[in-house]
């Protein structure tokens, strides 16, 4: 059997006790045990990656300046190793999403045992496998967080991110509405506008890019956590945004000032009900097709 077969066999661990003898005599035997034995000892999650790459290349090297002929196999043992770093690298970098839909609700337990309660029509994404080095994720929507106690904890918005150590807060952000309210500890929030420290009932809002002044808090939790919407002085298409998130509705105006704000609440059980609470204070009737919901003056 010739030489390149003998090599061949023996990488697939095929070769029968008169081929291993005949394998033993090749003059480059010792160079191809040493290779071996670089590749056994790869370990994807734990082994240093340039200290071993490197190891390998330089293995390869030296035995390419005894024989050329060895290349087209020792490029497939680097191919296989390139695809194992491939995979380890995707599978450590990989991302983990959550989601809920219109009028869901949905609970998410973090790798640290911190709790995220999803709002409808919100999305969290956190890096799973990095989380005891980087507790950081970044909300698209509305959430309430009961953090464990730890390292930071981060929660990022396109609007501004929110920091603690472990604490209950709640993190509203949708287009140019962003609201941060501490229940429990105390939380930093950072945006381009303006930085404050939250301690709890405080609440921090910023509605079209200007920073808004609120009352103190006096409820233990948000009340959307009991399928409520509540809302303290808040542009009435604010309101209707979370109608529409709520009954998977749409809400046309006719002739009407959705900037005008609005105090008061609806529940997320009773469509009925819900129109009256937010059309009856405005003085509003409203028309009901299908999922089509058109509000006008009385």
């Amino acid at each position: 059997m010739n030489r390149e077969d003998l090599i061949q066999k023996w990488l697939d661990y095929n070769l029968n006790p008169q081929e291993l003898e005949a394998f033993k005599q090749l003059e480059d035997y010792d160079e191809l045990i040493t290779l071996d034995t670089h590749l056994k000892g790869f370990k994807a999650d734990t082994v240093p990656t340039d200290h071993a790459l490197k190891e390998v290349w330089d293995s390869i090297n030296s035995t390419h300046k005894k024989t050329n002929k060895l290349l087209p196999i020792l490029s497939k043992i680097a191919a296989v190793l390139v695809i194992c770093f491939g995979i380890y690298f995707y599978t450590t970098t990989l991302d983990t999403t959550a989601n809920t839909l219109v009028s869901q609700q949905k609970t998410i337990v973090l790798p640290d045992a911190s709790e995220v309660k999803l709002n409808a029509m919100s999305t969290i994404t956190f890096n799973e496998s990095d989380w005891n080095n980087n507790r950081s994720l970044y909300l698209q929507g509305e959430a309430y967080f009961k953090v464990a106690k730890g390292q930071k904890f981060d929660v990022e918005t396109e609007l501004g991110t929110v920091t603690v150590l472990g604490t209950q807060f709640n993190v509203k952000q949708r287009l140019d509405y962003f609201e941060v309210t501490c229940y429990e500890g105390k939380v930093s929030v950072e945006t381009n506008i303006k930085q404050n420290t939250l301690l709890a009932g405080d609440t921090f809002l910023i509605i079209d890019g200007k920073y808004i002044a609120t009352e103190k808090e006096n409820l233990s939790s948000p009340s959307w956590l009991n399928h409520n919407s509540t809302f303290k002085s808040i542009p009435y298409k604010e309101v209707i945004a979370e109608f529409e998130r709520q009954y998977n509705v749409s809400v046309e105006f006719n002739n009407l000032d959705d900037s005008q704000n609005f105090t008061g609440s609806f529940t997320h059980n009773d469509i009925e009900i819900a129109l009256k609470s937010i059309t009856l204070p405005l003085q509003l009737k409203y028309s009901k097709t299908d999922n089509i919901i058109k509000l006008k003056r009385e």
